[in-house]
């Protein structure tokens, strides 16, 4: 049974950092591409941030590109998710997901999913 579980959401201000995390159990992992997604209130879930199998290939919304970094512990089958710089629009609820193949980015391309950890960002 595949598992992921997202921790490290929570209240934060404007301009202010978060960390997210997201433990895979289950599932092979290593040879597999991970994101980030994120659904607002009345929104559609969009992609976030996308890394490949390796780690050493990234894509980020353009929302987000300069303040968040997504990162990957194959070792530790793990997923991370450092926010900087959060504005009141990155309120939303967060997902990790496992892809269907070694790097993707279309929501239909991933496999496995988490139940999210929401973030907050006050103005």
């Amino acid at each position: 049974q595949v598992q992921l579980v997202e921790s490290g959401g929570g209240l934060v201000q404007a301009a202010g950092s978060l960390n997210l995390s997201c433990v895979v159990s289950g599932h092979s992992f290593s040879m597999y591409g991970v994101a980030w997604f994120r659904q607002a209130p009345g929104k559609e879930r969009e992609l976030v941030a996308s890394i490949n199998y390796s780690g050493r290939a990234t894509k980020y919304a353009d929302s987000v590109a300069g303040r968040f970094s997504i990162t990957r512990d194959n070792a530790k089958k793990m997923v991370y998710l450092h926010m900087s710089g959060l504005k009141p629009e990155d309120t939303a609820v967060y997902y990790c997901a496992i892809a269907r193949t070694n790097w993707a980015f279309r929501r239909t391309d991933f496999a496995y999913w988490g139940q999210g950890t929401r973030v907050t960002v006050s103005s």
